[in-house]
């Protein structure tokens, strides 16, 4: 559906920039849009670098170890399902806290990984289990205490105060996770 959307608007476009009789503006259009993509690929790729080496240090050092040990109640309190010392509850916090980084390029490995140990304590593979759903729901709308990609993005193109966003950014995705474990409670509850 999306590719109708974007090729209908391109051609609409094109035929506009002929209407006008500006058929130049096409091609230099699309070559400044190339640009800006390729500029701000690679400006992610300096944000999400950075954010996954200090993810990986964390590692090293046992620090995520030290922050799984003591956000393991609430870990087990989400997820019953997950015995306790799983690697499961590891890859649940590497997202979480990726996810509270506002690094959502960077906490999709965490994420594939939480998946696939998930995926293994669930005795009905072509089924997603409660605690996959939960992970999905509270994935999708993690809390973000600092949107550091998207402050980067707002601080390569030019923005006066690209922390402006934290406070509202906060907000929206402290209701959105509080809305996503409301419904994911009372899904358990009804024995979804």
């Amino acid at each position: 559906m999306l590719n109708y959307l974007w090729g209908g608007m391109m051609v609409l476009g094109c035929l506009a920039a002929f209407w006008q009789g500006k058929p130049e503006l096409i091609i230099k259009a699309s070559l400044d849009g190339a640009k800006l993509a390729v500029d701000t690929a690679f400006s992610l790729i300096s944000i999400i670098t950075f954010w996954l080496g200090i993810m990986k240090i964390m590692e090293e050092t046992g620090v995520v170890a030290k922050l799984a040990h003591a956000l393991a109640p609430l870990i087990r309190w989400l997820f019953p399902e997950v015995p306790p010392g799983h690697p499961a509850e590891g890859a649940i916090l590497l997202n979480l806290s990726a996810n509270i980084l506002g690094l959502g390029n960077a906490a999709t490995p965490f994420g594939l990984k939480a998946m696939e140990e998930l995926s293994h304590l669930n005795p009905q593979k072509d089924t997603a289990s409660r605690a996959m759903c939960t992970f999905l729901a509270l994935n999708t709308s993690a809390i973000t205490l600092l949107p550091t990609t998207i402050i980067g993005l707002r601080q390569n193109f030019g923005s006066k105060n690209p922390t402006d966003i934290i406070i509202p950014t906060f907000l929206a995705t402290l209701l959105g996770f509080s809305a996503a474990l409301i419904a994911d409670y009372l899904f358990k509850k009804s024995r979804w």
